[in-house]
């Protein structure tokens, strides 16, 4: 378990939540200036969809090849070195103008956060195992946060400074935040896992239908993400309608996150992700097929509430059903998997939007986030009503 305290004694809680959001503001920069990329370098939507879907794709390797090494006594060690990576990657991204070198920056990004992630969530999970949803929740609320400033830096900063400028920033920021990781201490498991790699954790079917809910949640992002300031755009919506969209559709998140990790720990995760999932089901329809912008920017914000009570709930699940001295593995896997969905997700939304449409693009995704419901609802059948009160020996603990 990790000691309480940090550099000045802040509790660690507050020091990964904040590392977290770092990691996605990056990301949050970038999504925003997707449009800009492509009327200032002429990279069209589906080159855009694949440079958002490059950064899953390594951060997926990062997860799956690397990630379980901190159940083995390098948790922290993780955490640095997804930080040095994610800074590396930033700068390339700070001074790329073609596709070729941001591709190389937002891999480097990618492969950063796919290791520093699971790290920190084991760490969380291990720092307070009794409170596991409201913690992991407000790693989530400070992830959602993180990626909400972004594109309030690059609002800020692209258009006085050019569009380096907040890439600069959050890597400066990033640095700042060096020593109080380095004063985290944390105590590593006793006992380490013989295998290098978690797959073998799929062998526990409610870990393995918390995997797929969790790529259904991670399916919606990647098509959202790849499309939203594009769709927006070609809608000859105000630039505003767009970057606000962002902020606030990530208010609802930030503030109900952790009510929805406690909700998902007393109710049951996998009662509230099948609900949250289905209900954003029907909102991704909805984006394919009304007429404006504004009507696309109100649906969001009902999103908002939705995804805020539920986006927790698949990795409450992976920490309920999963042994502790494996959470790292198990976090590893299961970001792994969903990174990996988005990766592919976001580049064949960009695709089909650009050559069969808007309709045709959401529409898929939400007929696909319906099947990976049914069939994670199927895995998970035995843990079902399993909550905070009933993890028992019928349950697999791996």
């Amino acid at each position: 378990m990790a000691d309480t305290r940090a550099v000045g004694r802040i509790p660690v809680i507050w020091v990964m939540a904040f590392l977290s959001a770092l990691l996605t503001t990056g990301y949050g920069v970038l999504f925003t200036m997707l449009d800009d990329y492509r009327d200032e370098y002429g990279i069209g939507e589906t080159a855009l969809g694949a440079l958002i879907g490059l950064g899953f794709l390594s951060a997926f390797l990062g997860s799956i090849l690397i990630a379980p090494q901190a159940d083995r006594g390098h948790a922290k060690q993780l955490v640095l070195v997804g930080m040095v990576l994610n800074v590396a990657g930033l700068l390339i991204m700070a001074v790329s103008e073609d596709f070729a070198a941001l591709a190389v920056g937002r891999l480097i990004m990618g492969l950063g956060i796919g290791i520093a992630v699971p790290a920190i969530r084991r760490i969380i999970i291990l720092y307070d195992p009794d409170k596991i949803g409201q913690n992991l929740g407000r790693l989530v609320a400070a992830d959602v946060a993180g990626f909400a400033a972004g594109p309030a830096i690059a609002a800020i900063l692209v258009g006085p400074f050019g569009i380096p400028a907040p890439f600069l920033v959050v890597a400066v920021t990033t640095v700042a935040v060096l020593p109080f990781v380095l004063g985290v201490h944390v105590d590593e498991a006793e006992k380490s896992p013989t295998r290098r790699l978690a797959l073998d954790l799929l062998a526990n079917r409610p870990f393995a239908g918390a995997v797929v809910m969790g790529c259904a949640f991670f399916l919606m992002i990647g098509t959202f993400d790849a499309l939203w300031a594009v769709v927006l755009d070609d809608l000859n919506t105000s630039d505003w309608i767009a970057n606000l969209g962002i902020t606030l559709f990530a208010l609802p998140l930030v503030l109900l996150a952790s009510t929805g990790g406690r909700l998902s720990q007393r109710v049951g995760p996998y009662r509230v992700a099948t609900v949250g999932l289905l209900l954003a089901a029907v909102y991704m329809a909805l984006y394919g097929v009304v007429p404006s912008g504004g009507i696309m920017f109100a649906i969001a914000m009902v999103h908002a509430v939705t995804d805020g009570l539920s986006i927790t709930s698949t990795a409450v699940a992976v920490g309920m059903v999963v042994a502790p001295a494996r959470q790292a593995g198990a976090q590893g896997v299961m970001t792994g998997f969903q990174t990996l969905t988005a990766g592919i997700t976001a580049p064949i939304a960009g695709a089909i939007y650009q050559y069969v449409g808007r309709g045709a693009a959401y529409g898929l995704t939400a007929l696909t986030m319906v099947g990976l419901v049914a069939l994670g609802v199927w895995l998970a059948r035995s843990a079902w009503s399993l909550t905070e009160e009933e993890i028992s020996e019928d349950v697999a603990r791996l």
